[in-house]
């Protein structure tokens, strides 16, 4: 029987949590916990992984800022650099565990429109957090956007909506050929075209709202986006918080979430949905296969 297809969205910060070390040991550690959630996944599931990338793509801005024979490389060199970082980790582990699966990463461009509001707006959080007065002093130095992120403060860039993926046929093939395929890391390498030619952005698109496009445009049967929270919680922070375990597209548009966190993770959720997707799960990475499964974290439906 030919097993349904989910697209697993992992988020950056799962691979290194709020306010752990940025260190290459620390994500090794944290990809080999979620290749096992894959993994078990996998059993059950054609897997098409997509990973995010905001603390990684942040560390190497910051270390190549403090080199100064070299001007820093652009947001869409430094995307395709951790595609290849966590994708080698992520593909590493997951043949380790599943030693008679075809495990592939491939290395995605995604196209944006270069007149995208986003531009003038930027809301990813990439990089580390920082203390208020920290982030400021940072921001005046190197000319960034700096906002909220929690009790914290990061860095924030344009992450424009993705409009096209150049590899798309390929990761196709890949499935149909039964590889567990690694692709769209970090959202995808942003790009535009100009005169008959694909040129880098600098920006870097929300994987989850990739991970939305590419399920939409493969006819995947489901979604589930891992992240750092259980579920999806109203009034998140507050006394009254409360975690949603089975909702809708049409009740999540009565509520109000973090555009730096949650509020992409909606959006790309409901489009889904809208667009024919039969489910959508979000929550911890520890409960992967129980949320597609609806024991664990907050599953959306069409109704």
């Amino acid at each position: 029987m030919t097993k349904p297809t989910v697209v697993v969205a992992l988020g950056g910060n799962a691979l290194l949590r709020r306010g752990e070390p940025l260190e290459a040991e620390t994500q090794r550690h944290n990809i080999a916990i979620a290749a096992q959630t894959i993994a078990d996944i996998a059993e059950e599931y054609n897997v098409v992984l997509v990973h995010g990338n905001g603390p990684q793509v942040g560390l190497l801005a910051l270390q190549g800022l403090e080199y100064k024979k070299v001007n820093p490389y652009p947001l869409d060199v430094l995307g395709s650099e951790t595609q290849g970082m966590i994708g080698y980790m992520l593909m590493q582990e997951l043949k380790n565990i599943l030693p008679k699966t075809e495990v592939t990463c491939m290395l995605t461009q995604m196209s944006v429109d270069p007149e995208d509001p986003a531009f003038a707006n930027p809301t990813k959080p990439i990089g580390p957090v920082y203390i208020e007065a920290e982030a400021r002093e940072l921001a005046e130095k190197y000319h960034w956007t700096v906002k909220p992120d929690g009790q914290h403060f990061r860095r924030v860039v344009p992450s424009p909506q993705p409009t096209g993926i150049i590899e798309k046929d390929a990761i196709d093939a890949l499935i149909k050929q039964n590889h567990l395929v690694i692709c769209t890391g970090g959202g995808g390498i942003p790009v535009k075209q100009e005169h008959g030619k694909l040129l880098g952005v600098e920006a870097v698109i929300d994987k989850d709202m990739s991970a939305a496009f590419l399920a939409k445009q493969l006819h995947a049967d489901a979604l589930l986006i891992l992240t750092d929270a259980d579920a999806v919680y109203v009034d998140w922070g507050t006394p009254t918080q409360e975690a949603l375990h089975t909702t809708t597209p049409a009740q999540l548009a009565g509520y109000e979430f973090d555009a730096g966190s949650m509020g992409p993770k909606i959006q790309a959720s409901c489009e889904f949905i809208k667009a024919g997707g039969n489910l959508v799960g979000i929550g911890a990475l520890k409960d992967g296969l129980s949320i597609l499964k609806g024991n664990a974290g907050t599953n959306i439906i069409a109704k």
